[in-house]
């Protein structure tokens, strides 16, 4: 069996991890692999693999007409083609090239070529597996209203219940649609350390909250951080450099960027726990892997994700579903953007907006013009003198366990 992993890019991230471990887990299984990529990693990677420029992202404020799409689409299907066809010549009668051609999340137009080359590909007789970590109908209205339609005559894999269930439900038949859960490795965490930390192990882009976070950092125990292990890509640098900033104004107890100094190793170490305060994710390993090194989990809950793990016989037993802010809290005009971008969102996916949405930010308490929000807040919890209170933070790093026929749970109880 001969299968081509096809992705972006191979940067650091969750897809990447996810097809690195396919790679790894593959030849393992005698299975012949080639990695594929618009853009390689800047280490060594362990795998044959080849470049083709033309399936990284689309360039920021670059917009192609129908022609270049077109004559670019059947540019990006030939080179996906020559490459597997150079790496796996014709022999012994067989034909050349990869048996599976296997593209992770091709539908969420990072690039404007990929689906008609998909196109191209089935057209010309390619068997083809998308691996969908994200749809444009969970929350990327942009996608959404594009005019590309998903490929047909290809089989579907998806990596949560929820996605599977909405696709079947879509008209995908059982023979094509697949649920295959990402694998998860062992994390290990070095001894020695002293556990000061709430590791947050994610690179900081936008749905990961880390505002969240900061706010959790007000009510940790003293001598105790809030940390982040690496920052987001340059798209979204700007937002993040404004927490950066606003943690330092507040003098919270959060540290930044700790991943590019030291090893997750070394990091969940000094962890109390992991945290989470993620409000979108496929498949969630950030709900997994930190009880594999021996650490609980504190922080949001996402229904769909966890639904699965707790199948399986997870316990999340440390999280909430949802944070609630006070109406005074909210600044004078945030309500109405907040209203507006949900409009906007709502109309895109034709969707009508909930009746009571404007009641509930405008109710009695919402602060106007008053500067009442979270700045206040936090210099008054963050004082020197002010005693801070845990806020149900454990003190002792370790976890009470996290399989259900194991009689314990994956909260943050210490030993």
């Amino acid at each position: 069996m001969r299968i081509a992993l096809v992705h972006y890019h191979l940067r650091r991230g969750g897809v990447t991890s996810v097809v690195l471990n396919q790679a790894r887990s593959l030849s393992a299984a005698g299975v012949e692999v080639l990695i594929i990529a618009g853009e390689m990693p800047e280490g060594e990677l362990k795998f044959p693999s080849a470049l083709v420029g033309d399936l990284a992202y689309d360039k920021p404020g670059v917009f192609l007409d129908a022609g270049e799409i077109e004559r670019g689409a059947r540019k990006l299907a030939g080179d996906i083609l020559r490459v597997t066809e150079e790496y796996w010549p014709a022999r012994d009668g067989d034909r050349c090239g990869a048996d599976i051609i296997h593209i992770h999340n091709p539908l969420i137009q990072k690039n404007s070529l990929l689906v008609p080359a998909i196109k191209i590909l089935s057209g010309g007789g390619s068997r083809l597996f998308l691996q969908n970590h994200d749809l444009a109908e969970d929350f990327r209205p942009d996608v959404y209203l594009g005019d590309t339609e998903y490929p047909e005559n290809c089989h579907y894999g998806v990596i949560n219940s929820r996605d599977f269930d909405y696709l079947r439900r879509a008209g995908l038949t059982a023979e094509g649609l697949h649920l295959i859960p990402n694998e998860v490795f062992p994390l290990r965490a070095s001894a020695g350390f002293k556990r000061t930390r709430y590791l947050y192990p994610v690179r900081a882009i936008r749905r990961k909250n880390i505002g969240e976070a900061l706010l959790l950092s007000l009510f940790i125990p003293r001598g105790r951080t809030v940390a982040f292990t690496l920052p987001p890509p340059e798209k979204d640098s700007a937002r993040y450099h404004r927490w950066i900033a606003l943690a330092s104004e507040l003098e919270l107890p959060v540290e930044f960027d700790l991943g590019l100094r030291h090893s997750l190793s070394d990091l969940l170490g000094t962890a109390v726990c992991a945290l989470t305060t993620s409000v979108k994710e496929g498949f969630g390993f950030s709900f997994l892997e930190p009880w594999t090194a021996g650490l609980g989990l504190f922080g949001r809950r996402i229904d769909y994700v966890c639904a699965d793990f707790e199948k399986a016989g997870l316990r999340f037993d440390r999280l909430y579903p949802s944070f609630d802010i006070p109406a005074e809290y909210i600044p004078g005009g945030l309500a109405e953007k907040m209203e507006a971008a949900l409009r906007r969102i709502y109309a895109a996916f034709g969707i009508d907006m909930p009746p009571d949405y404007g009641r509930v930010l405008m109710e009695e308490g919402y602060c106007g013009q008053r500067r009442c929000g979270f700045r206040q807040a936090g210099r008054a919890v963050t004082g020197r003198n002010n005693p801070r209170r845990s806020c149900g933070f454990p003190d002792q790093a370790g976890h009470s366990g996290s399989v259900r026929r194991a009689g314990k749970s994956c909260g943050l109880a210490g030993r």
